[in-house]
């Protein structure tokens, strides 16, 4: 065997679709059942996967296992950065508020506009965690919002599952829109078409959502006594969402959403307040809204307020100018700051090579590490907190012990992270997940009905509506052009069932689960969130394919 030679993935190797989309589903399988039904721990069910879906990439796809290896390892690197940088370094800036004293005035400037927990999960949980999603993406919101509920009263279980289903609300514009840019770039589709596209669905899901996440904290009752703030939050969020998408585009639809869904519902209460409260058992915190001074609300969030200032900027065009690479087809010039971009090349580099009918020519896939400071929201995160640390002259005890509670804390989650990219990127390297798809788009005209499923499980496996787009969003185009379909319906759809499985992703199960407290207990916060991503991935199929027939 030649090392380093391009091997061609294949899409059937059983001679039947179905049957070999059975045996691509076995990993996904192995890891369900480890993790629901016998509850091991993430990593472990992580590392029962790799295994298994080693083993079928080998044994039924002919993958050379030197290949196998190689995508295992782009994996277990993509869990390590950005994924598990983006979580330390939000969780070390969570912990350094705490010992600061920061977060019990956050948490009382929270309580000051209303004690009552169905309100701030509106606030917190939906707002605020659409804000940080649209800015930082990757974990962080969920980290971050998650916390501060466990800070506010709520239990950790309800506080991770909460927060994971709050998240759909932003996740499919995520790092100021980048799962509608990256899948429209590889379609040869506009954005602004395939974003408006998405707004079809998901603006409707966003106010069902603002619902729902009422519903987990105090049922049916709980959503007759807060409607109005209800209607508020969920509403100013859809309507500002409706309007970017269909006029703007997506790249600021997270941000300006949640800051209109945020100040309208913070309006709304001075006049209005539920006539029953519903409180947090902790006495801990205090309701007495004259207690703090304006200025130590905003000393207390500061280490927030130069996070989003810091995300912003680095996302912004001024920045991506100083990093874009040279194209001598335009006569572009480098950025100034592009050789600060580090790339290294993975072994697998360039040597598997999608095929038809996933790709119209065989396509190498490019595989390389790319490290790029400038615009990473790790470096954002890190630089807020370097720069709180020198203005609030934090002792250098409080930062170390910080450090080391963090690493510890953590190293479990990122174990289980790494385990779950490595199953994924083998899979994804395999053909497996093509697969997936291809069997689905072999329902025919029924095929918008399954559409957003290819989304679901391509964030499933990946934790990334981007990465979903990467993988599945050319099928979905060959796929509707086949059946007579505008192709933007179909790939938003993927865009939409991708937003909706993140509440199930292990990866963003493991951050939660960090973030919360509850390392090792993946399998409880996964029970509590799969029936509503279920539910919500049905209603998506089911209005993808009534909104294809018209």
């Amino acid at each position: 065997m030649i090392l380093n030679a391009i091997w061609e993935q294949q899409y059937n190797p059983m001679g039947n679709i179905w049957l070999s989309a059975g045996v691509a589903a076995l990993p996904i399988i192995i890891f369900l059942i480890s993790l629901v039904v016998f509850k091991l721990k993430g990593y472990v069910a992580g590392g029962l996967s790799i295994i298994s879906a080693a083993i079928v990439a080998a044994v039924c796809y002919k993958m050379p296992v030197d290949k196998i290896a190689g995508a295992a390892e782009q994996g277990i690197v993509s869990g390590l950065w950005p994924v598990a940088s983006i979580v330390l370094a939000a969780i070390f800036l969570y912990k350094l508020t705490v010992k600061m004293g920061f977060f019990d005035v956050m948490k009382q400037s929270i309580s000051s506009i209303s004690p009552d927990k169905r309100i701030q999960v509106l606030l917190i949980a939906f707002s605020f965690n659409a804000f940080l999603e649209g800015a930082a993406g990757f974990g962080a919101p969920v980290a971050i919002t998650a916390a501060i509920l466990v800070g506010l009263g709520f239990k950790p279980l309800q506080s991770a599952a909460i927060c994971l289903v709050a998240n759909i609300a932003g996740g499919a514009y995520g790092a100021m829109g980048i799962p509608v840019t990256v899948p429209a770039t590889l379609t040869d589709l506009d954005a602004l078409t395939l974003g408006k596209n998405t707004s079809l669905i998901l603006c409707l899901v966003t106010v069902i959502i603002a619902f729902l996440i009422v519903f987990m904290v105090d049922g049916f009752k709980g959503i007759k006594e807060t409607f109005p703030a209800i209607l508020v939050s969920g509403g100013g969020f859809a309507i500002t969402q409706f309007i970017f998408l269909n006029f703007i585009g997506p790249e600021l639809v997270n941000v300006s959403s949640a800051i209109v869904s945020l100040l309208a519902l913070i309006v709304f209460l001075r006049f209005w307040q539920p006539k029953q409260q519903l409180t947090a058992e902790t006495k801990e915190i205090s309701h007495d809204k004259e207690v703090l001074a304006g200025k130590e609300v905003v000393r207390a969030w500061t280490p927030f307020i130069l996070l989003t200032l810091f995300v912003t900027l680095l996302n912004t065009g001024f920045f991506k100018q100083l990093i874009q690479a040279a194209n001598p087809k335009t006569g572009q010039a480098a950025g100034a700051l592009n050789s600060l971009i580090f790339n290294f090349p993975y072994y697998i580099d360039g040597t598997v090579a999608r095929v038809a009918p996933i790709v119209k020519q065989p396509t190498p896939i490019k595989a390389v590490f790319s490290f790029a400071p400038f615009t990473s929201t790790t470096t954002a995160i890190l630089l807020a907190a370097i720069l709180t640390i020198i203005i609030f002259r934090v002792n250098s005890r409080i930062v170390v012990s910080t450090i080391r509670e963090t690493a510890v804390e953590l190293w479990a989650p990122i174990l289980t992270i790494c385990s779950v990219l490595a199953f994924a990127y083998i899979s994804t390297y395999s053909g497996m997940s093509s697969t997936l798809g291809l069997a689905f788009a072999n329902t025919g005209k029924i095929f918008p009905l399954f559409s957003p499923i290819l989304g679901w499980i391509g964030v499933f496996l990946t934790g990334s509506v981007v990465n979903s787009g990467s993988l599945f969003a050319g099928l979905q185009s060959v796929t509707a052009s086949q059946i007579g379909i505008d192709p933007s319906l179909l790939v938003a759809a993927n865009i939409i069932g991708g937003a909706i499985a993140k509440m199930i992703s292990p990866q963003s199960i493991a951050v939660a689960a960090a973030a919360v407290g509850l390392v090792n207990r993946d399998s409880e916060i996964f029970a509590k969130t799969i029936k509503w991503s279920v539910i919500l991935l049905v209603l998506a199929g089911v209005l993808n394919l009534l909104i294809t027939l018209k």
